[in-house]
């Protein structure tokens, strides 16, 4: 009985903490048989029926049978692979309907592209110039000028002292006993040297749209140092960047055409920034050990190290925050819910967790039966908010997010290191602000005066300004209550004809406005104007009412003056509103 009702008790336990969770426990295969990374996964719609398949670049159990598999509901599709997968993207090669992504698997020094999951187009990276040094050394062993062992010895020292490394063939021959060396001398003396590169990561980057469903250009990273950027129809070389080392991690944000940047995380534990136009890096993130994932959340890019912490930088690699992690860092990668507009960042950690965090604060924690070494979120089959991940062992574990989930900061554990107080880094006191100090406490009443005096004379000189723009008209708005008024005048033309229109608009809240005449004031000598005096129609509150006359310039010498525009009331003589117009020279007189 106790046993039974311990049994019980256990499994209340069970179901109330899934009934407080977050998620919804949908696979959990411990027998998939998956061994990836975050880079090789990958989710699309790949048949244009709106259930979105998972494409995994599977390393195999022993790292000696990659092959592609494609999941699809609880359907797993498999295909040999040449080499071991380094990325796995799916993009979108033309615009037109219909619109089926392609899967792009990095392998080695190619690419290999599928459509609807058949071999369509293989992409090689272009061969590195070979030493000269080491193709003379081949071509005296083709005519057998020289013997395997002299061969080797130089072959070493060229690999000690020579900027070019050596080719595949040359490294090959220097692991060998003595007595395999001829006979890969014979083999190998008549084939001409080559120096391949190899992909190291790959992503994607809009070509000149920002739309979800825009045609992309893939970005690729390479042995070499190099950045590649690929065009997605004829898969030519849009541009090449130079890095100062070999980049493990990308991220890139806009559009080719337009504007992007791109980070890439090295080998050499630095972190580069680049723009669209600059072949080398623009900024630069020196990191305290080997970056281990990159995720880009918002405009912050957050990175992993190998000291089980993660950082926040600014593209400009200005630090953010650290927080530190429990356990060490496996998985790294982005989490977005389109719905809530949110962004956080996952992580898989080696104590079997995955913390999702944004920014610094932890939002939830979940616990899996092995330590997670892959995971994406994103919609698997026709549900949006999918967490997928795979263990150590090759399961495969699957979540949804409940449709009533809120992340809210502190709705995982709290960080022992967070809830810790951080002493601020406060500078000393200076020698200057001491003395300031003083100076205000003994003299705050006189500086206090004087500032107030200042604030007066500001006061009383914008004041004069604005009674100065009244009088010469140069607000031309009514200042009187009965007559809430508001003019603009606009001139067009070149000349010797102007035509001349007058915005009129009665600011009053809710009173209309009739019986107003307009007239002008000008020189008579210069200018002639057919209709010098007309009258306004009823004025409704709010409304612009524009005003139409024209203005012929009577003069040849290029002259010109000032026409004054009076609103009066009929039958009065004091103006309501005027306005001073500046009337332009007449071009066509002029030139004659």
């Amino acid at each position: 009985m106790a046993a039974t009702s311990s049994s019980q008790e256990d499994g209340g336990k069970g179901k109330s903490s899934e009934a407080s969770s977050k998620w919804l426990n949908a696979v959990s295969d411990p027998m998939t048989n998956i061994h990836t990374f975050p880079a090789c996964m990958a989710l699309a719609d790949l048949h244009g029926d709106g259930e979105y398949e998972l494409v995994v670049g599977d390393l195999g159990p022993d790292g000696r049978q990659p092959r592609l598999k494609v999941l699809k509901g609880t359907v797993l599709r498999e295909s040999p692979l040449p080499a071991l997968p380094a990325a796995a993207v799916t993009f979108l090669m033309e615009s037109h309907e219909p619109q089926t992504p392609a899967v792009a698997i990095a392998s080695g020094p190619c690419v290999y592209m599928y459509r609807n999951l058949k071999p369509y187009f293989k992409f090689s990276l272009p061969p590195l110039p070979v030493n000269p040094l080491e193709q003379d050394l081949w071509n005296q062993a083709k005519e057998d000028r020289i013997d395997p062992l002299t061969l080797k010895e130089m072959l070493e020292g060229i690999r000690e002292k020579a900027e070019v490394p050596l080719s595949v063939q040359s490294l090959r021959f220097l692991q060998l006993e003595l007595s395999e060396m001829e006979a890969f001398v014979y083999q190998h003396k008549s084939k001409s040297i080559k120096r391949q590169t190899v992909i190291t990561t790959m992503t994607t980057l809009k070509k000149n749209l920002a739309d979800e469903d825009a045609v992309s250009c893939l970005v690729l990273g390479t042995e070499s140092k190099e950045l590649l950027v690929l065009d997605p129809k004829a898969f030519t070389i849009l541009a090449k960047m130079s890095l100062p080392s070999v980049p493990v991690f990308l991220e890139v944000s806009g559009q080719f055409e337009v504007e992007f940047r791109l980070a890439a995380a090295c080998r050499n534990g630095s972190v580069y920034m680049l723009r669209r136009d600059s072949k080398r890096p623009k900024y630069c993130i020196e990191l305290s050990a080997q970056p281990v994932g990159l995720v880009l959340v918002h405009k912050v890019l957050v990175v992993g190290s190998n000291q089980d912490s993660l950082h926040g930088f600014t593209h400009k690699g200005k630090k953010l925050w650290t927080v530190q992690m429990p356990a060490a860092i496996l998985a790294m990668n982005l989490l977005e819910q389109h719905s809530r507009g949110l962004q956080a960042v996952m992580v898989g950690l080696a104590n079997s967790e995955v913390r999702i965090y944004q920014d610094k604060a932890l939002l939830d924690v979940i616990r899996t039966p092995e330590a997670v070494t892959s995971l994406c979120f994103g919609r698997f089959g026709r549900e949006d908010n999918t967490l997928i991940m795979t263990t150590q062992g090759g399961g495969l574990i699957m979540k949804i997010l409940k449709r009533t989930a809120v992340f809210a900061e502190g709705g995982g554990e709290v960080d022992p290191l967070l809830s810790q107080p951080v002493k601020l880094n406060v500078p000393r006191k200076t020698r200057i602000y001491v003395d300031q100090t003083l100076r205000e406490r003994e003299a705050g009443t006189a500086m206090h005066r004087t500032f107030q005096a200042d604030l007066y004379l500001l006061r009383l000189r914008a004041a004069r300004a604005y009674v100065q723009a009244l009088e010469s008209s140069l607000s031309p708005v009514s200042v009187t209550a009965q007559e809430p008024l508001k003019l603009h005048a606009v001139v067009q033309g070149l000349g010797p004809t102007f035509k001349l229109t007058l915005h009129l608009q009665n600011t009053s809240a809710a009173r209309p406005i009739l019986g107003l005449v307009v007239c002008f004031l000008y020189n008579e000598v210069l200018y002639a104007l057919p209709r010098a005096f007309f009258k306004v129609p009823l004025l409704v509150p709010g409304l612009n009412y524009p005003l139409e006359t024209f203005v012929k310039s009577l003069t040849d010498k290029g002259t010109s003056d000032i026409i004054k525009v009076l609103v009066l009331r009929e039958g009065q003589s004091t103006p309501l509103l005027s306005a001073h117009i500046n009337m332009p020279m007449s071009e066509g007189l002029a030139a004659a």
